[in-house]
């Protein structure tokens, strides 16, 4: 059986229960507000925001949220992400929890700030 793939964040929250819908949609609120210049889109079949470059992508799962603010997003909150589980560019936030959409908020503004540096020094 062949997943449809979702063409834009709408359908992609719109394939989740409710309840996950409601986390889906406070994230993708928390990301618009960090980076208000930055354009949604679809990337590796996630939610992404881009600006100068990826900002950062989410997804849903059966018990987490992940996010992925690519490895130097999550290396600048070591210590915050520390009690979460995580991967080089991955952390996952369990359903079971609450979100920490205030940290969220600042690895945005952190990996905006970052791509806009890089586009800087080129």
């Amino acid at each position: 059986m062949e997943t449809k793939k979702p063409e834009n964040i709408d359908e992609y929250i719109g394939a989740f229960p409710n309840d996950v819908q409601e986390i889906l949609e406070k994230i993708r609120t928390t990301i618009q507000k960090a980076a208000p210049d930055a354009k949604e889109k679809i990337s590796y079949s996630m939610p992404a925001f881009d600006q100068n470059g990826i900002v950062v992508y989410f997804a849903a799962f059966k018990n987490h949220i992940g996010l992925y603010a690519l490895p130097s997003g999550h290396e600048a909150f070591t210590a915050e992400l520390s009690q979460y589980k995580s991967g080089k560019g991955s952390v996952q936030f369990p359903l079971n929890q609450p979100i920490p959409y205030e940290l969220i908020t600042r690895i945005v503004k952190f990996r905006v700030k970052e791509n806009i540096e890089k586009v800087k020094k080129k």
